[in-house]
């Protein structure tokens, strides 16, 4: 269980910095930055559960299964907020951000990739 603490505490000191440092940069200009500050506060949360976790692991008597769930709902978290991020970026590019892929015998209009 010393070990599973001080992995659950290390990698919650790693979410929190970077959630930590995409918070505190400037404001982003281009989509991915725009996202990547989007997750960070789903990074922070998953950052308190995996240091609960840590604190449960490292204590008098750890506790498996609240191991398990701290573990589960941080990863869960992370999961949740790289899925809503990555449906934010589509529709935060530009129009003309991706170019049409038609052409003369396969126009944009019967095609069935998602540049618009």
């Amino acid at each position: 269980m010393l070990v599973a603490g001080v992995v659950c505490v290390c990698a919650a000191a790693v979410l929190v910095v970077l959630g930590t440092r995409a918070l505190a940069a400037r404001a982003p200009g281009d989509a991915a930055q725009q996202v990547l500050r989007a997750v960070a506060p789903t990074q922070l949360a998953a950052a308190v559960m995996l240091a609960a976790g840590g604190v449960v692991a490292l204590s008098r008597q750890p506790s498996v299964g609240l191991l398990v769930v701290c573990v589960a709902g941080a990863l869960g978290t992370v999961a949740a907020g790289a899925w809503q991020g990555a449906r934010y970026l589509p529709t935060a590019l530009p129009r003309d951000a991706k170019p049409c892929h038609g052409s003369a015998t396969r126009p944009c209009t019967a095609c069935t990739l998602s540049c618009r």
